[in-house]
């Protein structure tokens, strides 16, 4: 996890390559707790096409662990939870030359 000081009841997104040009930030502060679920439609909503242009094709660690982002869920018991203090990050895909 990251050794910055996260405001209380808040989690850091730490954003990589085309998330920081879309976003035209590295990193952002969000309220904690989130279900994983609903991380993309927070984002979309706060930056509009975000999902379909960068999200949809980004991988997304939470402390440091590769998560896989379900569709919106109706099984709430096995839902992960994003939770204050974690540190997320969108990965986009990375092109080689």
């Amino acid at each position: 996890m990251s050794s910055m000081n996260v405001p209380e009841g808040s989690f850091t997104v730490l954003y990589f390559a085309s998330a920081t040009s879309y976003t035209s930030k590295d990193r952002e502060f969000l309220p904690a707790p989130l279900p994983l679920s609903k991380l993309f439609k927070t984002l979309d909503g706060k930056y509009a096409g975000m999902k379909a242009k960068v999200l949809e094709s980004c991988l997304i660690t939470i402390n440091l662990e590769y998560v896989d982002v379900p569709e919106d869920t109706i099984d709430n018991e096995n839902e992960i939870i994003i939770k204050e203090g974690d540190e997320v990050a969108i990965i986009p895909p990375v092109s080689s030359g």
